[in-house]
Parts: structure tokens; sequence; C-alpha cells
């Protein structure tokens, strides 16, 4: 059996969570700066040191100092002695720094294909026509064998379904080029925002994620400080990669200790604005991915962030202090309180709001996957450093780690956009050809007209006075012959006549 995390103490009891039962999912909420960071190191280590690879987004950028080894000043030994715990070794942990933007870490992508449109079409916040558009563009892809990998991929891919709209509306429904005007551009705007670098090749292996160093398990850091910007691409990257290991791992049933632990921080902007759709698909994935060895943690405020059915799911319990000065805050209070497993000795509305920096109201599982009753303690600090690297050792653990070079240069083979673009070409050639054609049947037409007209045309001046005296001329000698063949008729009836009658008297 795995050996317990010691995750928090008090002057009475030590609080664990158990590796078996860590696949139930938890959840450690509390207001900004009360100690959430620290708590998600404490954890995250501990799960490396029993060989447990961990996926975490590091938000505020300070996580990397989990890589090396603490000490035992200021308010850590502090705590430490007040605990009861000054005979520790601190150490740090293996450690893969991953970076959307390719600045922080390794470039951490995936294909336009592998999101899918339902994701994609959270990406961009779409409207439910605009979302049937996106499925019915993915399905044209598919059928004619299209590759979806980059950014550019997809914007071809529109940019035809919408030349193509009449045809595919007759095949499958309404395809409106307004509609897909407006799909563009939220992609235009989710390239500003850097997605580009994002999506595309080599996407990362999901068992890269999943790696061992020296019988520790890795633990990957997202630089997330820039992607939070973007926060619909951030939730929505993490809930993609979710649902990938959902897929890609097979059934693992009861475990000595998790396959992988995933950590969701900043989890309330998964569900902000969140159709129903995909809340459900959501609850899906938490639920069923227990199953296959991961345990996911969502970190947020407050557990009212978070759908009661994820809530329901999410056994092991940490929760910092929340203040309580509006309505909304204390309603806020109330349900963290009722997420709970009462403890009557203690006023657990009253205790969230009394809590100090690195106090906690805690709760786990048990042997037999039952809540332990609620009950407060302190932290235990982590055993590494607390706080960010410097640049020169994020520099070092970037080029020593085991993916080095192999995610670093982009990959651009042929996919949707150099098909479309070479159709395209093809199609622009065909038809200045045809045009081509077309102008010298026309130039040939315009000369042939213009002999034609030229052969009718009124003669010059001169041309004209000539013809005209030759015309009179001949005329003349023509009347002249014409008389004289006349007079030679009549002289053979009336002049020899006139000759013989003469001759006659």
């Amino acid at each position: 059996m795995t050996e317990p995390i010691l995750v928090a103490k008090n002057d009475k009891a030590e609080f664990f969570l158990l590796p078996q039962m860590a696949n139930r999912h938890g959840v450690i909420t509390g207001a900004t700066g009360t100690g959430k960071t620290v708590t998600l190191q404490r954890l995250a280590e501990n799960f490396s040191s029993r060989g447990v690879p961990v996926f975490m987004a590091d938000i505020k950028g300070d996580l990397t100092g989990i890589s090396q080894p603490g000490s035992i000043t200021g308010k850590i030994g502090e705590r430490l002695t007040a605990l009861g715990m000054t005979d520790v070794k601190f150490e740090g942990s293996p450690v893969t720094l991953w970076d959307v933007f390719g600045k922080q870490g390794h470039p951490l992508r995936a294909t336009v294909s592998e999101m899918g449109p339902l994701l994609i079409s959270r990406i961009l916040q779409l409207n439910d026509t605009q979302e049937g558009v996106m499925t019915i563009a993915f399905k044209v892809a598919d059928e004619n064998g299209w590759l979806l990998l980059d950014l550019k991929d997809l914007q071809s891919l529109l940019q035809f379904v919408g030349e193509s709209a009449d045809e595919l509306t007759m095949k499958y429904g309404n395809v409106s080029k307004a509609t897909i005007g407006a799909i563009q551009r939220g992609l235009l705007q989710l390239e500003q925002q850097g997605a580009a670098q994002f999506f595309g090749e080599p996407a990362v292996k999901l068992d890269d994620f999943m790696q061992t160093l020296s019988g520790k398990g890795v633990l990957n850091l997202l630089a997330a400080d820039d992607l939070i910007n973007s926060p619909k691409l951030y939730s929505t990257f993490l809930l993609w990669l979710l649902s990938e290991l959902f897929e890609m791992l097979p059934e693992a049933g009861d475990l000595d200790k998790p396959k992988l632990v995933f950590f969701f921080d900043e989890a309330h902007l998964l569900f902000n604005d969140a159709p129903q759709s995909l809340v459900e698909k959501i609850e899906q994935v938490v639920r069923l991915i227990r199953s296959k060895g991961v345990g996911v943690y969502f970190v947020t405020q407050s557990p009212a962030d978070i759908p009661d059915k994820v809530l329901a799911q999410l056994g092991n319990r940490v929760q910092h202090a929340l203040r309580a000065y509006t309505p909304k805050e204390q309603q806020a209070v109330s349900v963290a309180a009722k997420s709970f497993r009462e403890n009557p000795a203690l006023d657990t509305v009253k205790t969230i709001t009394e809590l100090g920096v690195g106090e906690v109201l805690i709760s786990t599982l048990d042997e037999k996957g039952v809540p332990t009753v609620v009950d407060r303690a302190f932290v235990v600090p982590p055993l590494s450093q607390i706080g960010p690297v410097t640049p020169d050792v994020r520099a070092q653990l970037i080029s020593t780690s085991l993916v080095a070079g192999q995610y670093e240069t982009a990959i651009d083979r042929e996919s949707a956009f150099e098909i479309l673009s070479k159709r395209a070409t093809e199609r622009a050639t065909v038809a200045a050809q045809a045009k081509a054609e077309a102008d010298a049947e026309k130039e040939a037409e315009k000369a042939a007209k213009a002999e034609r007209a030229a052969a009718r045309a009124p003669d010059t001046l001169v041309e004209s006075i000539t013809k005209s005296v030759a015309r009179s001329a001949s005329s003349s000698i023509g009347r002249q012959i014409g008389t004289q063949i006349v007079r030679g008729v009549l002289g053979s009836i009336f002049g020899g006549g006139s000759k013989s009658k003469s001759s006659w008297f």
C-alpha cells in the first residue's frame, strides 16, 4: 500500500490523503491570498515522491520552485516548528515546463481535428446556429479526407463552406454566409491572441505527461500567466486535455495510486457561461475518468463556482478562508460549509471566515471511500522551494527535460489549407484559360465583323468621282452601242429598205 500523504496537522491530529482514494477527485477552495497555491504544491510534490505524475497550470508563475529544495527559513521554519516537524528533508521534484506560446517552456500544441467542433465552438463562444455550421464544416472535412491541423486549415475550410453554401444547405441544412463571416471574425480574434501557435504539429503526446524519473512522478507545469489572459482558450485546452486522457487510457479499476493527477486551477473559468451541453460533458468526464486512474482536483475560490453534480463527485476537500462581506459572499460561505460532512464540535460556517493564511477545513476519504468529518488544521509546508526559479534555472530545466528537442520545431505538412489552396489555384488557372479563349473568340469575331463592315463601307470622294466617271463613260458607250445595235437591227429592216427604195426609183 502506498504511503498516505500528510496534508495538514493540528495539535490533536494529522490529516492524510490516501493515494488509493486520490482518483476520487478533490477540490481546493479559498479566497485569494489564503494559501491555495501552497496547498497545491504540497499535494503535487507528495504525489511525485510516490511515483505519480502530475499536470498543473502555473497561473501566477510561482510554481517552478517545486523543482528545487526548500529551506527552513522565514515563515516555513516557523510553521514547521509550530507543527513539531523540524526534522524534515527538503527536496525538489522532476519537472517538465510547457508553454502554449513556446516562451517559458516546451511548445504545447494540439490539432484542430483533435479539439473538435464542440470545443472550438466553446473557445469562440459561438451560439447554437454557429456551432451547427462549425459541425457541418468538420463533417465536410471528414468526408473529403482533409486534415485540420492548424488555424489556417480551419479558416480555409470555412471559406470553402461559405463559397459552397448553396450546395451544402441542400445537403446538411442552412449554411449562411453571414454565419461563416461571424465565425471567421472570431477566428481572427483568436489568432491575434496567439492561438495560431497552439494549433498545429507536432501535437503533444499524452504519454509525455505520464513519465517518471528515478522513481518520482514528473510534474508537468503549464506556464499560464499569459494564457490566462485568454480564459476561454485556457479552460477549453485543459478540458480537451482531460477528455483526451479519458479517451486514451484503458480502464484501470481500483489502483494503489493514481496514474496521473490533474490540477485544474482557476476552475471557475471552465464553467463560466458554459452551455448546458458542455457542462453535462464535463460531468460525464469527471465521473468516468476516475475508472481510468486519473484524479482531478479543482482549484477555485468557492465551491459555488462548481456545478453541484460535479462538486458531488469531489471526495477530498480542502477549504481555505472565505470572506463574507456581501450577501453573495455569505451565500458562498454557506455553500462551502454544507459541502463538508458535519462536525458537531465545529461551527463550520463561522470557522470558514476565521481561518488564517495556510489554515484550512479539511475532509478526505477514508479506506472505505467515506468522507471524514470536517476539521480545522494547518497545511504542512512543502519541502520544495516556494516561489519561482530564476530565468537561468528555468532555461536549464527546459534544456535537460525528458522531452527536450521534441516539440521545438513546428511541422506544417499538407492539410486542408494546402489542398484547398491548390484547388483554388487550379480553378483560377482553368478560369483564366477559359477567359483567354473567350477573349480570343471575341477578338476574332470583332475582326471578322470589322472586315465585313469594311466591305460594305461607302467609297471615299475620289473613289466616288472615279467610279461615277467610269459609270458615265460606260453608260454612254453602252447607250451608243445600244443605239448602234438598235440602229443596225432597225436598219436591217428599214435602212436597207430605204436604200433599196431609193434604188427603186
